[in-house]
């Protein structure tokens, strides 16, 4: 078997509120292959955004150790994070995050900029992140001018424009109506199964889950195994 492409190591992560130390993650260990879909569930509170934030590198553990496609990214000064997330990690969230004033075309080119690609290499990956999603007649569109599932279709493209190694999708489907929900996750679907795409997915789901190839399980901040603690 290849080595892993994520290795989280006796992860804890622990917020100071109120005076109080909070643990949204406990001694959580966690290997993710290359080409793997897996969902994160738990109830509210349990630290599976906590953890998908570590693996992106939004966030910094307490203790341990993530390693992600080699690198240890808590080593990672700010500005190194910013330009290691734009060219390895598509991260998806559940309030789309896309900018009002700009159109899908241009939402989805954002990442783009911070590279080397000329304007017409920029064109063409855009053009065909939005056309994977099904957006192709939608790229002139302010965001107010779509539906939430667009909307969402055009954050989808916005993380994979770059071709990452690794697709962090927060609670994708968390603000979509069946039929949008179902849209978006057949996106994830392909994506993982005719590109190769390693995606991690943040979901208390159990239908959205069904699409991953495994799904782990997190319970106040423990990573649970077969019901019991890891």
């Amino acid at each position: 078997m290849s080595d892993p492409i994520v290795k989280i190591r006796n992860v804890s992560k622990r917020f100071a509120r109120e005076g109080f130390d909070v643990v949204a993650l406990d001694s959580v260990s966690l290997d993710i292959e290359r080409g793997d879909f897996v969902a994160l569930m738990g109830p509210s509170g349990s630290g599976k955004s906590t953890l998908l934030n570590l693996i992106a590198g939004i966030d910094r553990c307490t203790e341990g150790e993530v390693d992600v496609l080699g690198t240890d990214v808590a080593k990672l000064s700010e500005s190194q994070l910013a330009v290691w997330r734009n060219r390895h990690i598509g991260y998806i969230f559940q309030t789309f995050n896309l900018i009002p004033v700009l159109t899908a075309y241009e939402n989805v080119e954002l990442p783009l900029l911070l590279t080397n690609l000329s304007k017409k290499e920029r064109k063409k990956n855009v053009e065909t992140a939005l056309d994977l999603v099904g957006l192709s007649d939608r790229m002139d569109h302010l965001p107010r001018q779509l539906s939430g599932g667009q909307e969402q279709r055009v954050a989808i493209a916005r993380a994979i424009v770059v071709d990452p190694d690794l697709i962090l999708a927060d609670e994708p489907t968390g603000n979509l109506d069946a039929r949008s929900g179902e849209e978006v996750l057949e996106i994830l679907s392909t994506l993982n199964r005719e590109l190769s795409k390693t995606i991690i997915m943040v979901t208390h789901d159990p239908h959205a889950a069904g699409y991953a190839a495994r799904a782990r399980h997190l319970e106040k901040g423990l990573l649970m195994e077969n019901g019991a603690a890891q």
